[in-house]
């Protein structure tokens, strides 16, 4: 699965070039680097515990991840489908995240989903084709979130204006399947990227938010802290 380059610059460096100047690129320190695409111009990072963490690994051989405070999370307003192994200060980060999917859940099908579907967390590797660097996984600070399980609308509650009646039952959003949903799946995509939208639109969440438009993540949303900002979600057209 192929995750971001700490350096990687979209929209700035012809991909042409990509291949012939990687080699100049590597040195480049863990600072922040705000996106090509959708953030503002005027973003700035907050402080994160992580961010003096060094990121670099030797190119070869085991990988050896800088050892943080790892915590078992199962999610609190919503949960995952199954326990999470983040970095503790990255699981306040995903409360704020679950906070956002009740919103935009509510507004678009009238409830929160049950739970939220992942698949990955903490995995001590190295970023895949970028061997220098150790991936968030490796540090507990980045989570693949594949899509959502909603139960059926609970008894007295009404849908919002339009949804059809089927979406009562319950049903399950994937990014895969619903991301460019059309006709009765519209409704699905509209979710996803609205929640897309609203979680770029917020400074105080994720740094790194990648999704169809990043090569490889077509199937999930990719989101950590790390200590730089990119956001590759949208192709140029929805921006």
């Amino acid at each position: 699965m192929l995750h971001h380059a700490p350096y990687r610059l979209r929209n700035v460096i012809p991909l042409v070039l990509v291949g012939c100047l990687a080699f100049l690129l590597v040195p480049l320190t863990m600072t922040a680097v705000a996106s090509a695409q959708e953030s503002p111009e005027s973003a700035t990072l907050d402080d994160y515990p992580l961010d003096s963490v060094s990121r670099e690994v030797k190119p070869t051989g085991r990988v050896k991840c800088p050892k943080v405070e790892l915590v078992r999370y199962r999610g609190d307003v919503i949960r995952y489908h199954k326990p999470v192994k983040v970095f503790v200060g990255f699981k306040d980060r995903l409360k704020k995240f679950e906070k956002v999917v009740e919103e935009v859940a509510i507004e678009v099908y009238g409830r929160a989903p049950r739970r939220i579907r992942h698949i990955g967390t903490y995995n001590c590797r190295r970023i895949g084709g970028y061997p220098t660097f150790i991936s968030e996984h490796g540090l507990g600070n980045g989570i693949d979130i594949a899509g959502f399980d909603f139960g059926r609308l609970p008894r007295g509650e009404e849908l919002p204006e339009g949804v059809s009646k089927r979406l009562k039952r319950s049903f399950k959003v994937r990014m895969l399947k619903h991301w460019d949903g059309k006709g009765r799946n519209a409704i699905h995509s509209r979710f996803l990227k609205t929640l897309a939208r609203r979680l770029i639109a917020r400074d105080d969440i994720f740094r790194v938010l990648l999704g169809p438009s990043y090569p490889g993540h077509k199937d999930h949303f990719h989101f950590d802290c790390s200590p730089w900002r990119i956001v590759e979600v949208f192709e140029a057209d929805e921006r």
